[in-house]
């Protein structure tokens, strides 16, 4: 069993910047590929970032490349996305989740999710 943790949500303006965190419990988090989804309003939840085991692979939405950065610290069973340049488009709750297996692009790949944590940015 894995339950993940967010922190980092919060209110900004536009073109500032906020930085998530998720802690994981359990076993195994250095094995398992971590993802960022978001979902806002009204809207289906949507991949927002991906990243394997060791850190070297990531992968990133179009309208996000550029602007955030997924990293872990495996010490620490923490990932990170570094939001960078905000946009009103980008607000949303954010999930984190854990895959048994590689970070995917599709949210049914993976096995654990977190609770949220909403990210408002105004313009």
């Amino acid at each position: 069993q894995v339950q993940l943790v967010e922190s980092g949500g919060g209110m900004v303006q536009a073109g500032g910047s906020l930085r998530l965190s998720c802690v994981a419990s359990g076993r195994e988090f250095s094995n398992r590929g971590m993802g960022w989804f978001r979902q806002a309003p009204g809207k289906e939840r949507e991949f927002v970032a991906g990243i394997n085991w060791r850190g070297a692979s990531t992968y990133y939405k179009d309208s996000v490349k550029g602007r955030f950065t997924i990293s872990r610290d495996n010490a620490k069973n923490t990932v990170f996305l570094q939001m960078n340049s905000l946009k009103p488009e980008d607000t949303a709750v954010y999930y984190c989740a854990a895959t048994r297996t590689f970070a995917s692009i599709y949210d049914g790949n993976y096995d654990y999710w977190g609770q949220g944590t909403q990210v408002t940015v105004s313009s």
